[in-house]
């Protein structure tokens, strides 16, 4: 299948963050250096709030009531659209990008639980993908949650998320180094 790679993917990086993060106490994972940095529990929150803005997309896909914007059919747009979001989102981007409104984490202390409701959002995510498999071999194109301007092919959408979650995992990694330094 080839929503495998994803999954093996996910596995690693939900594995990733259980070792590194799975036994810190909640004011660890609340801590932030300072007001305008995300605590690792906010980041861990942003990537289940990210993932699952595509969930609807999906949905009306599967009803028929899910509207492309006819742009998106010019292949060089959706391309381009998608190599770019892909390319931002990359664990080796240095620059910091703001992220939409939509996506942004509570900013109140987040549950200590976070761990492990990121696992079991891993878990529905593998699911989610894996059930695409039809969408992915009629090359579906979609719209991204936060901007309808922004189109690139569902595959890429998967691509997305793989690689926004290893950014954030690198950036836990450097907040949590931080903390303890």
């Amino acid at each position: 299948m080839k929503t495998d790679r994803w999954s093996a993917d996910l596995d690693e990086i939900t594995q990733s963050f259980k070792v590194a993060f799975g036994a810190l106490t909640p004011d660890e994972l609340n801590w932030k250096p300072n007001a305008g940095t995300w605590s690792i529990a906010q980041i861990i929150h942003h990537l289940i709030v990210v993932n699952e803005t595509y969930y609807p997309i999906l949905e009306q896909i599967r009803k028929g009531s899910y509207y492309t914007p006819r742009f998106g059919q010019i292949g060089f747009i959706h391309r381009f659209f998608g190599k770019f979001i892909l390319d931002s989102v990359q664990p080796t981007q240095k620059r910091k990008i703001k992220t939409f409104s939509i996506w942004e984490p509570e900013q109140s202390s987040i549950r200590p639980d976070i761990v492990m409701q990121f696992e079991k959002h891993q878990h529905e995510l593998k699911q989610v993908i894996r059930s695409s498999e039809d969408l992915l071999a009629k090359n579906t194109i979609i719209s991204s949650p936060a901007n309808r301007m922004i189109v690139y092919k569902l595959e890429t959408a998967f691509d997305i998320m793989v690689a926004h979650e290893r950014r954030h995992f690198k950036q836990a990694e450097e907040l949590n180094k931080t903390r303890l330094s």
